[in-house]
């Protein structure tokens, strides 16, 4: 399957290009004091022409018949590409600066800095910050990778008193537009 970059998408963010669409499937939430159970993720990267990817998602329990169940989590943000990676980061051959902004239903807000290239992107935590009634989040890392197609992402965690560790992963198919 040939790749084409979509209509009126910014020349900034062509490194991030393999992202946009609608991706759909299914995964695992599992960390201390959270019981290990199947999910349902649907995500969306878009853009409006700016200089950055539009960004939702929503991680549901899978029902028993693998529908979705309840709520999880609702996350929402921008993805752009930084001019220039910061001082004292080092890029390999084909990598970018990526920079990540998002808002968690639960009270989170996160920043994370990393690198896009050869279909990966890796991130890491700037900061956490969170409401008063949200989430103790002292850390996460996050890392996205095209596999065949598919999109492969998993999500570790360091928060309510935890190192960091595992929390959540998916392998998430393409949807195709109706």
């Amino acid at each position: 399957m040939t790749f084409t970059l979509p209509e009126g998408l910014a020349p900034e963010v062509y490194p991030l290009a393999w992202l946009v669409g609608r991706w759909s499937g299914h995964g695992e939430v599992a960390y201390p004091g959270v019981p290990r159970a199947q999910i349902v993720q649907e995500v969306v990267f878009d853009h409006d022409g700016g200089p950055y990817l539009t960004y939702s998602a929503t991680t549901s329990l899978m029902g028993p018949d693998g529908e979705q169940g309840q709520v999880w989590a609702v996350e929402s943000g921008f993805w752009r590409v930084s001019p220039e990676a910061p001082e004292g980061v080092e890029l390999q051959d084909f990598q970018h600066p990526v920079e990540v902004v998002l808002s968690d239903a639960s009270g989170l807000l996160t920043c994370y800095m990393g690198a896009v290239g050869n279909g990966r992107i890796d991130l890491a935590t700037r900061f956490a910050a969170a409401t008063e009634s949200g989430p103790s989040v002292r850390g996460a890392t996050r890392m996205y990778g095209n596999v065949s197609g598919q999109l492969m992402w998993a999500w570790d965690l360091a928060a309510f008193g935890e190192e960091l560790q595992s929390y959540m992963s998916a392998e998430l198919s393409r949807v195709e537009a109706e």
